[in-house]
């Protein structure tokens, strides 16, 4: 699924996630979910309003993370698109998103190796 960083001036708030992507992947019953950062593995917590029109994580390390990520340049004041693959129960791999697709079609498709290898777990259900 296609993400978004969520920024404030010059600093990353959050992960936003998208109302259609809470509805197909996050249950209710869900009160963290797990997120592999590169190497890192944190549990961000998901706040009621999570489900209630608000889809956006808040946890101080991912903010930390996207911002080691975002482009030098760019100064956080556009999002930053990110890949998010379930990898597990309530496991979520996230990365950045290509979206220099080679793909002639109206929508950019994300391409990228950890995608790939996250959706190659899936299918064979090993560890990433």
């Amino acid at each position: 699924m296609l993400v978004k960083s969520q920024c404030s001036g010059n600093r990353v708030t959050g992960l936003v996630v998208g109302e259609t992507n809470v509805r197909r992947y996050f249950p209710r019953k869900v009160k963290a979910i797990n997120l592999t950062l590169d190497h890192l593995l944190i549990e961000c917590g998901l706040a009621s309003h999570f489900w209630d029109g608000e889809p956006e994580i808040h946890d101080p390390r991912l903010c930390l993370w996207l911002e080691s990520k975002q482009f030098k340049d760019s100064n956080c004041r556009v999002s930053m698109p990110l890949y998010m693959v379930p990898t597990g129960e309530g496991t979520f791999s996230l990365g950045l998103a290509d979206l220099h697709s080679k793909s002639k079609g109206p929508r950019a498709e994300v391409l990228s190796t950890d995608m790939q290898l996250g959706q190659k777990n899936l299918r064979t259900g090993t560890a990433a």
